[in-house]
Formats: structure tokens, C-alpha cells, sequence
């Protein structure tokens, strides 16, 4: 036998439906249209603006290519960065460096040849820039560094320029310290020792600019590449062709200093091929770039007349760097790549406060190869 609700069942079941139907609206007026999403997509089409969400979240896929972001449409933009302190995640604590990394873009530099003549050399620069971010802020926009950095990089480039650009991004982002590092390869055409064929020699520079406190520092990196040829080992073979007639030859390897100082004469330019003609005074070893027999014999006795430890370049680099007016605090990091040894042989030398560390990179070392 077939039994069916009766009417009074209906009539109660729907009434039970209306009066859920009426939680649900009123729930949905107040949520947002993402809570209304999560629970259910359907319940939107039960709103009374349903035709502003009756898609959510099944939106459109096509890209509207006429749309126009207005000023007022951008208002209501969420900006979780720029959100109240509640949106802090772990510790509550102030954040010295926050920012961005190796964006690049095409800088002009004066060089020391061309300054007279108003000439530039356009280098690719890696730039990086952080700002300090304050213990009771959630974050910043990352984007407000480049577009900062982007209105004066039409300009040739020196420490006022990058000090002009790092104002403008931290007076933007209200924060009290900042820092620009730029990273390029500088070019120097150099002749060869004897044959007299010449070619291009890249330098690994960073120019830094630091403000911390109020104090502006101003850096400069150089990654300096030399030969050098173990002085004990030049000894040793040495001995062995006076007292045993024996053919020895002494082992060299190349070698890289990072040389940073810190640029205080703002009267007097210290150029990048200055500090580069600094090194090769205190070095003379520098790797070549061409080459004929002639040449690699000279660069023989070259490395002979000059044998170094890692502990004579630190200290050669040293002196030349300590006599020089511009320069104030100053790092040397040596690392001669033993062909003798499965390890390298590194030295490091700090002048000042502005380089002095207790820990160093636990990688720094290995970041000290030249990759041609």
C-alpha cells in the first residue's frame, strides 16, 4: 500500500524551509561575498542584488581588455601590506632590511677617461633596495621601491643620484633606514705584457649607499682577480734544480680579493678604475685577457718576481687602500684557489667599524669565483 504526506505535512515542511530560508538571507546580508562563496556559491542567487553575485566565484575567463582601473575603483583595492598591526604574523618585531633583489635595468656611468668629455658607458645593473620596517607595521609595497628607484634611472648615475633615489623611496614608504646596493660589470680594455694585443677585462663592482639612524655611508665592492704563486713553493722548486738537476715548477692559482671601502672624500672622486689601479699596484698579478708566448712568458716572470701568501695580499691590498684620503674604513676578503690543495686558502682584513663582524656568510668564501 502507497502512502503519501498528507497536506498538513507539507504545510509544515515548508514552513520549516521559509523559516530557514529567512536565517540564511539574513546570515547572508552580512557575510561577505567570500564567506558566501565558501559556503556555498548557490546561496548567492538567494540575495536580493543576486545579479551581482549569481556568478561568484564561476567568473568570467575572457581578459576585459577595455577595462579601466579608475581612481576610485583602485580605492577599493585591498591592500594587505598597508592592513592594521592585528595582521602581524609571529613575533611583533622591528625588521631592519626589507625589500627587493637583482631587479635590473640599463644604468649610465661616468668613467674616469670620459668624465672630461662628458662621455657615459650603459652598463646592466642589478639593484637592490631595502627599507626598515617597523615592529607595529605589517609590510610594505615592494613595488614603490622600483618605481622610486625607476624616476632617476634616465640619469648618469653616482652616489647623490642613488642618495636622491633612496630619500624618495623612504620618505614613500615611511620608514627611517634604507639601502640601495647597484651590481655591474665595468669594462677595462687592457694591453697585454709584451705582444701588444689588448682586450677587454670585466670587473665585478657594487656600489652601496646605507642610511641607518640618520648616518649615510657610502660603499664601493670590487672583485680584484689575480695569480698567485705560493712563495714556499717557488722556494721548494727552486731547490730542487740547484742541488738535484731536477725540473720543478712552483704552484699558482687563480685568486680573487673582494675589496669594499668606504668612500668619505666627496670632494675628490674616487673613480672605479682608481680603486682598480690601486689594487694592481699593491697586486701586480692581474689575470690577462690576451695572450701570445711572449706574453705568457712575461706573466711567468712576473708571478716569480712577485710570489704571495693569502696572509702578503691582504696585507699588500691593505696598504695601498690605508694611504689613499678617500677612503676610509675599509674589508679585504682574499681567497687564493690552491691548485696544491683540495681547499682554498682565505684571508680577511677589517679597518674601522663599518666592516667589523663577528660571524661572517657561511658561504661567503664561495661566492668568491670568477666566472669569466
Amino acid at each position: 500500500m502507497n502512502m503519501y504526506p498528507s497536506d498538513l505535512e507539507t504545510s509544515s515542511e515548508r514552513a520549516k524551509a521559509e523559516a530557514a530560508l529567512a536565517v540564511l538571507r539574513d546570515w547572508a546580508t552580512r557575510a561577505t561575498p567570500t564567506e558566501v562563496a565558501e559556503l556555498d556559491p548557490a546561496i548567492s542567487r538567494l540575495l536580493p542584488e543576486a545579479d551581482d553575485f549569481a556568478n561568484y566565484p564561476a567568473l568570467r575567463r575572457a581578459y576585459p581588455e577595455d577595462f579601466e582601473a579608475s581612481e576610485a575603483y583602485r580605492d577599493t583595492l585591498p591592500d594587505l601590506q598597508n592592513g592594521p598591526e592585528s595582521l602581524i604574523k609571529g613575533a611583533k618585531r622591528q625588521i631592519q632590511h626589507v625589500g627587493i633583489s637583482n631587479f635590473r635595468l640599463p644604468i649610465r656611468f661616468h668613467t674616469r677617461d670620459s668624465h672630461d668629455a662628458g662621455g657615459d658607458l650603459t652598463l646592466e645593473t642589478s639593484v637592490t633596495g631595502t627599507v626598515s620596517l617597523d615592529a607595529e607595521k605589517k609590510g610594505i609595497n615592494m613595488s614603490r621601491i622600483m618605481r622610486s628607484f625607476y624616476k632617476h634611472s634616465e640619469r648618469t648615475f653616482s652616489f647623490d643620484v642613488i642618495q636622491a633615489a633612496l630619500r624618495d623611496y623612504k620618505a614613500d614608504l615611511n620608514s627611517f633606514d634604507a639601502r640601495i646596493q647597484m651590481r655591474f660589470s665595468f669594462p677595462v680594455k687592457r694591453a697585454s705584457l709584451r705582444s701588444g694585443l689588448s682586450g677587454y677585462q670585466y670587473y665585478d663592482i657594487a656600489l652601496e649607499l646605507v642610511e641607518t639612524k640618520g648616518k649615510i655611508t657610502e660603499i664601493m665592492h670590487l672583485d680584484y682577480v689575480y695569480s698567485s704563486t705560493c712563495p714556499c713553493s717557488l722556494e721548494l722548486s727552486e731547490h730542487a734544480r740547484r742541488t738535484r738537476h731536477q725540473l720543478a715548477t712552483p704552484h699558482s692559482q687563480r685568486s680573487v680579493a673582494r675589496i669594499s671601502v668606504e668612500v668619505r672624500d666627496q670632494t675628490d672622486t674616487l673613480w672605479f678604475e682608481d680603486l682598480i689601479d690601486l689594487c694592481r699596484a699593491a697586486v701586480p698579478t692581474e689575470t690577462q685577457v690576451m695572450v701570445k708566448r711572449e706574453d705568457e712568458q712575461a706573466f711567468a716572470e712576473l708571478n716569480a718576481a712577485n710570489p704571495i701568501f693569502v696572509e702578503d695580499a691582504a696585507r699588500l691590498f691593505a696598504q695601498n687602500l690605508e694611504h689613499d684620503h678617500r677612503i676610509g674604513d675599509f674589508r679585504i676578503i682574499a681567497s687564493h684557489q690552491e691548485s696544491l690543495h683540495s681547499h682554498d686558502a682565505v684571508s680577511v682584513l677589517t679597518e674601522g667599524d663599518t666592516f667589523a663582524a663577528q660571524s661572517i656568510d657561511p658561504k661567503l668564501f664561495a661566492t668568491l669565483f670568477h666566472v669569466g
